[in-house]
């Protein structure tokens, strides 16, 4: 099985994948599968009331995260593609995921994902992560914990500096 690194509070630990990445046009093959937006959009009923197995879905950058909204129900996992390192927008849809639509599964970052990323993404919302580098849970607990102050307000809910600085 594939491996991935999950994230819960500040401790990271290495877990073995179950979950399968189906094609649009493959059929089920059951357990653990996660499939596109457009095949869930297209059959999402069906798809949640399967008879065994969790459900995932992927979304690519360009896929708008809202079209989610009231049809989460069932859904056990989100995973959202970093075709590159530069690409951003999964760091929204991370946070729109979290905070906006109260999804409360795991986001999973997948792609172009690196351990430079790691703080912004427990940031935004993200608990688990396939590493495009080969890193360990270990070097991902030691990179998202580098910064020990925040600036602006995000998903985690950590106190940015300037109310740190009030509470003096």
């Amino acid at each position: 099985m594939p491996k991935l690194i999950r994230a819960s509070g500040a401790a990271f630990r290495d877990e073995e994948d179950a979950f399968v990445t189906i094609e649009d046009d493959a059929p089920d093959p059951g357990g653990d599968i996660i499939v596109s937006l457009a095949r869930y959009r297209a059959g999402g009923e069906s798809l949640v009331a399967r008879p065994s197995g969790r459900l995932g879905v992927r979304l690519e950058p360009e896929d708008e995260v809202e079209t989610l909204e009231g049809r989460l129900s069932g859904v056990d996992l989100v995973a959202l593609a970093f075709p590159k390192f530069r690409d951003g927008r999964p760091f929204t849809a991370a946070r729109l995921l979290r905070t906006r639509l109260g999804f409360s599964g795991e986001i999973r970052a997948v792609g172009d994902v690196l351990r430079d990323q790691a703080g912004f993404m427990v940031r935004c919302g993200f608990d688990a992560f396939v590493p495009a580098d080969g890193s360990t849970a270990a070097i991902w607990a030691e990179a998202a914990g580098r910064h020990s102050h925040v600036y602006q307000r995000a998903a985690d809910a950590r106190a940015p500096a300037f109310v740190e600085r009030q509470g003096e």
